[in-house]
């Protein structure tokens, strides 16, 4: 039996997909056991693998959110999810927009740094999202992250919340909590 899914994908981000002479494309479909067909922005996989189908439709939402292959195919990682969060979500004109944007990458990309080096998370911000992706068990907690500052938190108060459920996770996972 054969399994397929069809994924939009902005224009400008179908040569990311495809690569230089097809190899990104061909790389995916190696990685991955499936069959891609790209018709301008519409992504056709094909798989005899519902759950490599599933993984793969995750991947090529990546690369249209923004992330570079390399980052995308790391959801093919046993635990590794992608998240993404609309940002009209916390703003209605396109001057919202761009300022929420700026929130989540802060000032020369400091806060979007500091997100992705203390979750060990990967942050994209394009378009009309924020896409993360990362471990289960830390992927949640750069989400909030991003909701606070998306919802006006001060960015020392969404650094401090970081650490501190980082602090916990490291606690916990030493029994000590």
């Amino acid at each position: 039996m054969s399994y397929e899914y069809k994924v939009l994908i902005p224009k400008e981000r179908v040569a990311v997909l495809i690569g230089e002479k097809g190899s990104t494309k061909k790389m995916i479909e190696k990685r991955t056991g499936t069959k891609l067909i790209v018709k301008e922005e519409e992504v056709t996989i094909i798989s005899e693998d519902s759950y490599k189908g599933w993984v793969t439709q995750s991947i090529i939402k990546a690369i249209g959110r923004g992330f570079k292959p390399t980052k995308a195919l790391m959801l093919l990682n046993e635990g590794y999810e992608l998240e993404i969060i609309e940002i009209m979500d916390y703003g209605n004109t396109k001057k919202d927009k761009v300022r929420l944007k700026g929130r989540v990458i802060g000032e020369e990309g400091r806060s979007r740094k500091f997100i992705e080096r203390e979750t060990r998370c990967f942050v994209s911000v394009y378009g009309k999202t924020v896409s993360i992706i990362g471990p289960q068990d830390k992927i949640g907690i750069a989400k909030r992250a991003v909701e606070m500052l998306l919802s006006g938190a001060q960015h020392h108060t969404v650094y401090k919340y970081i650490a501190k459920k980082m602090k916990e996770m490291k606690l916990r996972e030493m029994g000590l909590i």
